[in-house]
């Protein structure tokens, strides 16, 4: 039996979500993806932007390096109204609103984002995941806990992302 390494597992977590993002958008038009089931609702298209800029944001930081929205021009192409460096935290209605794409750039945003994760992620060792990458906590944030965090937070975001589509009318 060969045993599965820790990047091998946190590259099949983060493709449980990558596999989930297409499926979610998939033939939803950008007013339908920008729906919300009441005033104070997020959106489909906030849910898969927000959990994608987490992600991209929180990995490259682990990892010391550059986040595609901003190294590979997402950002111009989603042209949205908010702060380049913006992931959606405390976002009150009107940001929630002002999150409009359509299943193209979200999809698109996604899978490089997946992309960049698995690159970062395919050598990562034990003694990486083990070190410590933010001391503001207590206790500190490890390498690993941070991925594991980020993993948690989109899936729950997905998993919203989901409901809500099954909400959706006709």
């Amino acid at each position: 039996m060969i045993a599965m390494t820790p990047a091998e597992l946190l590259i099949d977590c983060f493709g449980r979500i990558a596999e989930g993002v297409p499926a979610v958008v998939d033939g939803l038009t950008e007013d339908r993806l920008a729906l919300r089931v009441d005033g104070e609702a997020n959106s489909i298209a906030w849910l898969v932007w927000h959990l994608t800029r987490v992600q991209d944001d929180h990995v490259a930081d682990a990892f010391g390096t550059e986040q595609v929205w901003l190294a590979d021009g997402w950002q111009e192409r989603f042209g949205l109204p908010l702060d380049p460096t913006d992931t959606g935290y405390g976002h009150g209605p009107d940001q929630v609103a002002a999150v409009r794409a359509d299943e193209t750039r979200l999809a698109g945003y996604h899978a490089a984002v997946f992309a960049r994760t698995g690159e970062l992620l395919a050598d990562v060792t034990p003694e990486q995941l083990d070190e410590v990458i933010d001391d503001r906590w207590d206790p500190p944030v490890t390498r690993g806990v941070r991925l594991v965090s980020v993993f948690d937070d989109d899936a729950k975001h997905l998993g919203q992302a989901e409901f809500v589509r099954g909400l959706l009318p006709g």
